[in-house]
C-alpha cells in the first residue's frame, strides 16, 4: 500500500478549530490533564497568538484527517547577530500518523514560508529529554548550537537569595575555626601541636 499524500496549509479561517484540537492532543500526550488542556485552548491564548503577525502555523492532513502541525516565528538567531530567522516553536504530529512524512511535509513548508519572509536560517526548540525529536532534527541537519536552560523567577530569586545567605555561616565557620586555631597554638605548651580539622 502506498503512502497517503499530505497536504499542508496555513492555519487561518475554518482551520482554527481542527488547530486547536491538535493543539489539545499534542498537550495531553505531553502530560497535561485533558480538562487543563481544554481550559488553556478556550481562554483565547492560541487564537491571539494566531493573530500576532511574527508567528505562523500550518497544518497537515491525510486523507482530508487532521494529522499534525507546525508553529513558527519570525525572529533572529540571536539579538545580537541581526541574520533573520525562522524558528519551529511546536512540531507535532498524532501518533496514528508518524513515519508518514507528516513532519517532512510540515518541515517542506516552513522552509518556504522561511524563503518567502528572506529568513537565513532555521532554528528548532527541541525539548533536552525528547530523544526521538532530538534524534530526527539531527538526521535533516539541524545541529545544537545553544543549550536553554529555563527556571522560574520565584526559584532564581530563592536560590540567589539563599546562596548569599549560605554565605555568611561558611564565612563565620571558617573565622571560628582560625580562632580556635589560634587560641589554641597561644595555650599549648610550646612544642606540641593541637590538631583542630
Amino acid at each position: 500500500m502506498g503512502r497517503s499524500a499530505v497536504e499542508v496549509r496555513r492555519v487561518e479561517g475554518d482551520l482554527r478549530g481542527p488547530f486547536i484540537d491538535l493543539w489539545v492532543a499534542h498537550r495531553i500526550e505531553s502530560g497535561t490533564t485533558p480538562d487543563a488542556a481544554r481550559r488553556l485552548a478556550a481562554d483565547g491564548t492560541l487564537s491571539a497568538a494566531l493573530d500576532r503577525s511574527d508567528i505562523c502555523a500550518f497544518i497537515a492532513h491525510v486523507d482530508g484527517t487532521p494529522a499534525g502541525y507546525v508553529v513558527v516565528t519570525d525572529s533572529t538567531r540571536s539579538p545580537l547577530v541581526d541574520a533573520p530567522c525562522v524558528s519551529i516553536s511546536m512540531l507535532h504530529v498524532l501518533p496514528d500518523h508518524r513515519r508518514q512524512g507528516v513532519a517532512a511535509a510540515l518541515l517542506a513548508r516552513t522552509v518556504r514560508y522561511a524563503d518567502q519572509v528572506g529568513a537565513v536560517h532555521v532554528a528548532s526548540l527541541v525539548p533536552a529529554h525528547d530523544r526521538e525529536s532530538n534524534r530526527f532534527f539531527a538526521r535533516i541537519g539541524f545541529a545544537p548550537e545553544t543549550v536553554r536552560r529555563v527556571t522560574s523567577v520565584a526559584t532564581l530569586q530563592r536560590r540567589l537569595a539563599g546562596e548569599r545567605s549560605s554565605r555568611r555561616p561558611v564565612a563565620q565557620v571558617l573565622q571560628r575555626r582560625r580562632d580556635l586555631r589560634a587560641r589554641a597554638r597561644s595555650a599549648s605548651p610550646r612544642g606540641s601541636s593541637v590538631g583542630l580539622g
